[in-house]
Order: structure tokens, then sequence, then C-alpha cells
């Protein structure tokens, strides 16, 4: 018959190898969460790189465009305010099409006679580059994602901090079977459990990111 003293002893063991296992396998789950996580912190990174690089280019294309319409209606209103038609035919003629509805829309306010006319057709609402739009949703789409990759960060860094925790269990719960005085031990024991427990129960509120 087992003394009762062996008994505990041989309980408190089971537990902590339990503990121990338990702690093992969430160590190296939260380790490789938090490369997981790194890594698509670099993948959102590298994606808002090219997004704003997108942008700008875009947003290049806007500022030619534009030096071209001015340069064009420069020449433009020229002749049409000395009323040579068929100079002023010409150059509109070569307008943009993106420029076409703003300076038609400009010349129904007369702003030969109509001194409230707006000044130009680049202050008529019917001015708009699709280079510029574009340049603005690629600029918010790369913020949308370098706050996504700072998001990724923080849970990279949660992850990490995961495995210390985790690692601290494990740690005690060892230690926990060196000792003699069964009171230290199931204290070592089950502070090392309630730190895998919250750990656990912590790491539970993120995301997971798998890859297969």
């Amino acid at each position: 018959m087992t003394p009762p003293s062996e008994s505990r002893v041989t309980r408190l063991e089971f537990r902590a190898t339990v503990v121990l296992a338990l702690a093992t396998v969430a160590t190296a789950w939260s380790g490789y969460q938090a490369t997981r996580w790194n890594g698509e912190q670099a993948k959102a990174g590298a994606r808002a790189s090219a997004l704003r690089i997108e942008s700008s280019e875009a947003d290049a294309l806007a500022n030619a465009q534009t030096q071209i319409d001015v340069a064009t209606f420069t020449q433009w209103v020229n002749a049409y305010a000395l009323k040579q038609k068929e100079l002023s035919d010409f150059y509109l003629r070569r307008f943009r099409a993106e420029f076409k509805p703003a300076v038609h829309a400009w010349v129904a306010t007369k702003p030969l006679r109509n001194k409230s006319a707006p000044l130009s057709p680049f202050a008529m609402p019917q001015y708009h580059l699709d280079a510029r739009d574009a340049a603005r949703r690629l600029d918010i789409s790369a913020g949308s994602l370098a706050t996504r990759a700072q998001a990724d960060i923080q849970r990279s860094s949660n992850y990490i901090l995961g495995v210390v925790l985790f690692t601290s269990a494990l740690f005690f719960a060892s230690i926990s079977t060196k000792l003699q005085t069964p009171r230290l031990r199931r204290a070592l024991l089950g502070f090392g459990l309630v730190i895998l427990v919250g750990t656990v129960a912590w790491l539970a509120t993120f995301p997971v990111s798998i890859s297969v």
C-alpha cells in the first residue's frame, strides 16, 4: 500500500508534468504566432510602401496633366479674349478630355462680361483629375495598411511576451519538482499554473494567423 505522503508527491509530480507539457505547447504556439504576425507586418508594410509609390506616381501624373491644361488654356484664353475663333477652336480641340467640361462650364458663365464668374476653369467644380483621385485613394489605402502593420507589430510583441510568460510557467513548474517541501512545491506549481492560465486567457483575445 502506498503511503499517503508518497501518494501526494505522486499527484504533485503528475500535476507538474501536465503544467510542463501545456506550457511547452503554449510556448511553441506563442512563438509560432509571433513569427506569423511579424511576417504579416512585413507584408502589410511592403504593400503600404508599394501603394505610396503608386500614389506618388499618380500624383506626379496629375501634376503633369495640370501643367498641360494650364499651358493650353493660357494660349486658348488669349485667342478667346481676342475673339480669334479659328485659333481658339484650334486650342480647344487640343484640350484634354477631362479638361473640356470645365472649360465649357466656365465659358457658360460668360467670364468676359460677368464679373462674378470664376477666374478660370480650374476653379470650376467640373475640373478634376482621375489621376489625382487615384493618388488620394492609393494614399488612403497605404495609410490603412501602415496602420495594420503597426497593429501586427503589436500582436507579434504580445505573443513574444506570451513566450516569456509561458517560459516562466515552465520554470516554476520545473522547480516545483526539485523541492522536498510539499507546501513549497504546491506554491510554486500553483504560481506557475496561474501564469499559464492567465497568459492563455490573455492571448485568447488576440487574432490568430495560420498558414497551411
